[in-house]
This record gives structure tokens, C-alpha cells and sequence, in this order.
């Protein structure tokens, strides 16, 4: 079993001398987004030895890039999709309760400009209300012309017919993730950053475990487990290749990826605190505008790519279509030297033979399977259901005959993550970030040296500090694109923070900060 870490002793010499004591455990789950981390809690929580490894940064990839949605997946109720979108909207409920300081309702308005839309689309909106049931956040509303305007102030009041408004939720998708590693931390779970598994052992043809490296130390592991879970998102088919390749065969590609690109832009272009949503645009898409940290969210595409980079770049044509979109439905009208911040997320969309590479129309829902060798693979799926995901994998694991809970049901619909207040409400995370970001911690962050110094508004070196000392902060990038959202929120900003903070993860572990790699990147989240 692997021994217990406090949240407080979360140092990378603690992590890597506790790796280095544990040789068996029950689980070893490999990917540290939103599926990795939530099936880690979940196992621990029911008392198995876990240890997660991610290659990267917790949420480095897909994870940290989502639209900041919470929701059922109204687009999927126009599909037919009636189980997913039932399943979403309950997750959702348990996911506002168990991370109020990461997570709020939001209302979301779709303007119409021709007779048909407002009842079309309300009738439909009324059926999402009906699916949500006692977890509903709101009740869909009529709007008529004056009364968008107002509760969307921005939008373009050209041949406004009036509106519809229902509810959704938004959260910060990266601290989310981060709450979940600390979670799992404190259910006992070992979970490291930086530390890719190099190779997959092999008992009687079985995975019987796994090694890894510290990036930083080049230091290795060995650690076997039960059961090895592949949680890498659109990367799953790596791992799987070279799991069908120890058997001497080849494997067929599970994921096809699909690139989401963001924009942000200044609250100017929509001071609201909802979201406008488009449910088709010219080409048939969704568009949003979503009120976020005190920027607006422009997006999101749905383009096909199939090379599968850590940090996809968004194409021209994607920029100018979010850009030439939202100018049709923003009275002000946003253009190249408005974003602050470009951003490109890949789905792991599971591909149907039957489907001609529309990614548009590939499943949402995960996938669960095993190999002959016993590697369980996870992959589909969306944040707002990580935590029912996680569910499944356990059970997955548990038919496969290769977990045993001892008839422990999972406790991850009531379990609160790490920070989550006990009284207060949902925190507004239209209004810029500041310390409601930490919830009950707050006040920790705040006793640390540094919190009376700003280095932007709102981010302290307080802020820094509990980040490499709690939050498994290793670089200027962990810092500014995750634990706080200065890169997705204005890359230039970002920029201008970075020596500062860099110098401050140099007196702190005096390790590379990866100044120089995070100043190329603020260039790439920049379209000008």
C-alpha cells in the first residue's frame, strides 16, 4: 500500500522519496487530466493504493482547454442523445456541490433574429429543463426584445426578435484538476507530475506494472500494480501500440481527434454576466461567448486533426471564422488586434466506423476497454462527467477481474474536494480572479510572505508561493497557465509576469523554471 501524503508535504523530494518506497500497489493510473485524476480519487476514496503519473503538468493537455462549461449538452439533446445528456446534468449537480469555489451556475441566452427561433429552440430548452429535474439550475425563459438587450448588453440589437434564456454552469477547468490531484493526495492516493511511464511491465503476458522517470532527475521507478489504467486522453493509442506490439500484433486507432479553438477578448465586447450562445452558425456549429475570470470566451471549432501535438496551434481559418461569426451577433465587433489569448484544446472523440470523419457528430461518450494483457484503456467522454467516468472504470476494472473494492461503493458523489467551502455560495467567476479561487484556503494563501505584493491584479506573490510549495507548481508555465490563467487570459500579461515569477520558483527549489520555453509559448497564444 502506498502511505499516506498530506497536502502540506506535497515537496518534490517527498513525492519522489515516497515513489521510490512503493513497489505494489492496486491501481497505477497514467494520464493526470480529467479522467486520470478523477478515476485516482475515486479508487482511493474506496481505500485502494493508488499512484497516478502524468508526463507533463496536471491538466497540461485537453484538460486545461475546455470551453469552461459545465452542462448537460444541449446540442446532444438535438442529437437524441437523451441518456448522455440526462447523466451530464446530474453530474453536473454533483459537481457544483462538491466545488463551489471552482464551479457556479450560469445563464446562457440565444438571441433570436427570425420569428421561429425563440419558441423552436424554447420548446426544446423546456425539454432540457425536464431532463434535469430536481437538478435543475433555472427555469427556461421567453425573452422579448427589451429584455435581451438587457440581460445581454453587447449583443447586436439589429433585427433582434427577442430570446431565450436557461441555465448551465462554468468552472476554472484547471484548478479543477488541481483540486482533484490534491484530493487524491488526501485520500492517500501518490500522485506525481513530470514523470512519464517509459514502459509497461509484463508477467506471464499480463501488465503487472509499470516504469517511470522524473523528468527533472532522470531518476527511475518501478512500481507494480494490479491493474494499470490508460487515462492520456487523445494520446490513449500510444500506449496501446506498444501494449499490442509486446503481443506481437498491431492495434487500431481508438481516438480521432478534433481541435477546439478559443478566443479571448476584453469584457467590452459583451459586460454581461451571461453567455450568448449561437446554436448554428453558417456552417452549423455553436458558437459561445462566455463571461470568464473578467474576460469574454470566444469559441469553439470543431476541425479534424490528426497529428497529435502537446500544443496544437490554431489555423487561420478557424481565427477568422470565430472572429467573422461573432461579429455577426456582438454590437461591437472584435478583430485580430482584440484577442488577448488564443488557445487550441484536442478531444479525444471516439471514432464509429460509420462516421465519415464529421467530428462534429462523434460520440461524447467514453469508452472503457481492456487488451488481452489486462491494460484498461479510457477515453471520450467530458469534464463535466469525469467523476460518473471514473465510476465506470472501477467497475470496468472490478468485472475484469482485476480490482477488488470488497463491495466498497464509490463516495465521489458527496465528497468534497480539496478547498471547497462548507457555507458560502458559489463563487462569481465572471468578476476577475482573486482569492475566492482557493475557498477555504484563503486564508492560508493570505499568511504566506508576499500576499500584500502584486505581481498582476489579483495574483500575488502569496499566490506563487502556495503554488510550488502545495500545488505541485514546478515551472513559469505551471504557474501562469494553471495554477492561475494569466496565459489564457492575456498571453502578453503573461509575458510580462513571467521573469518575476520565474525568479521566485528559483529561490524556492532552485530548479529550472523553463523561463525562455514559456516565452515562446506566450508568442503562440498570441494571434497578432
Amino acid at each position: 500500500m502506498t502511505s499516506r501524503i498530506s497536502p502540506l508535504l506535497t515537496d518534490r523530494n517527498q513525492l519522489l522519496a515516497a515513489l521510490s518506497r512503493t513497489e505494489q500497489v492496486d491501481m497505477v493510473v497514467i494520464g493526470g487530466g480529467a479522467t486520470g485524476l478523477g478515476v485516482a480519487v475515486d479508487a482511493a476514496a474506496r481505500g485502494l493504493s493508488v499512484v497516478l503519473l502524468e508526463a507533463n503538468d496536471f491538466a497540461k493537455g485537453t484538460s486545461s482547454r475546455a470551453t469552461k462549461l459545465v452542462h448537460g449538452g444541449v446540442r446532444y439533446l438535438a442529437q437524441g442523445n437523451v441518456s448522455l445528456v440526462r447523466e451530464a446534468l446530474h453530474e453536473r449537480t454533483a459537481l457544483l456541490r462538491n466545488a463551489p469555489h471552482l464551479a457556479a451556475p450560469l445563464g446562457f441566452i440565444m438571441p433570436s433574429y427570425k420569428c421561429w427561433e425563440t419558441p423552436f429552440y424554447g420548446v426544446g430548452l423546456k425539454a432540457y429543463d425536464a431532463l434535469a429535474g430536481k437538478d435543475g439550475l433555472g427555469s427556461t425563459r421567453f425573452l422579448g426584445v427589451r429584455h435581451t438587450k438587457s440581460l445581454l448588453p453587447g449583443v447586436c440589437p439589429e433585427g433582434l426578435k427577442g430570446g431565450v434564456m436557461y441555465w448551465d454552469g462554468q468552472f476554472d477547468d484547471a484548478r479543477l484538476a488541481l483540486a482533484l490531484a490534491r484530493t487524491a493526495a488526501r485520500q492517500s492516493a501518490l500522485v506525481v507530475n513530470y514523470c512519464p511511464v517509459t514502459q509497461l511491465i509484463y508477467e506471464n503476458n499480463k501488465v503487472a506494472g509499470v516504469q517511470c522517470m522524473d523528468t527533472e532527475s532522470s531518476q527511475s521507478f518501478t512500481i507494480r500494480a494490479k491493474c494499470v489504467v490508460n487515462a492520456t486522453g487523445v494520446w490513449v493509442d500510444a500506449l496501446r501500440a506498444q501494449d499490442a506490439s509486446h503481443q506481437g500484433k498491431t492495434s487500431t486507432a481508438l481516438v480521432s481527434p478534433s481541435q477546439g479553438v478559443h478566443l479571448v477578448v476584453d469584457r467590452e465586447f459583451l459586460p454581461s454576466e451571461h453567455a450568448l450562445l449561437i446554436p448554428k452558425t453558417a456552417d452549423g456549429r455553436v458558437l459561445f461567448a462566455v463571461p470568464w475570470l473578467g474576460k469574454v470566451i470566444l469559441g469553439t471549432t470543431d476541425t479534424p486533426r490528426h497529428d497529435l501535438a502537446t500544443e496544437p496551434t490554431a489555423f487561420e481559418s478557424e481565427v477568422d471564422f470565430i472572429l467573422k461569426e461573432a461579429a455577426t451577433y456582438l454590437a461591437k465587433k472584435p478583430t485580430r488586434a482584440d484577442v488577448k489569448s488564443v488557445w487550441v484544446g484536442l478531444r479525444p472523440l471516439v471514432k464509429a466506423s460509420s462516421i465519415d470523419g464529421n467530428t462534429k457528430k462523434l460520440s461524447r461518450e467514453h469508452t472503457i476497454l481492456s487488451s488481452d494483457t489486462g491494460l484498461v484503456t479510457v477515453t471520450g467522454g467530458k469534464w463535466t462527467t469525469y467523476r460518473a467516468m471514473a465510476e465506470d472504470v472501477i467497475a470496468h476494472c472490478e468485472e475484469q477481474g482485476l480490482l477488488d473494492t470488497r463491495g466498497k461503493a464509490s463516495t465521489t458523489k458527496f465528497l468534497r474536494l480539496v478547498g471547497a467551502p462548507k457555507d458560502t455560495g458559489w463563487r462569481n467567476l465572471h468578476q476577475a480572479a482573486d482569492l475566492t479561487a482557493y475557498g477555504s484556503e484563503s486564508a492560508w494563501v493570505q499568511s504566506l510572505e508576499g500576499a500584500d505584493k502584486e505581481i498582476l491584479p489579483g495574483f500575488t506573490e502569496a499566490m506563487v508561493r502556495f503554488a510550488i510549495r502545495y500545488e505541485y507548481a514546478r515551472t513559469v508555465e505551471d504557474i501562469l497557465a494553471r495554477r492561475s490563467r494569466w496565459l489564457f487570459l492575456d498571453a502578453k500579461a503573461a509575458a510580462q509576469a513571467a521573469e518575476h515569477v520565474a525568479q521566485m520558483i528559483q529561490e524556492e527549489t532552485g530548479s529550472d523554471a523553463k523561463l525562455t520555453e514559456f516565452l515562446t509559448l506566450c508568442k503562440q497564444y498570441s494571434v497578432a
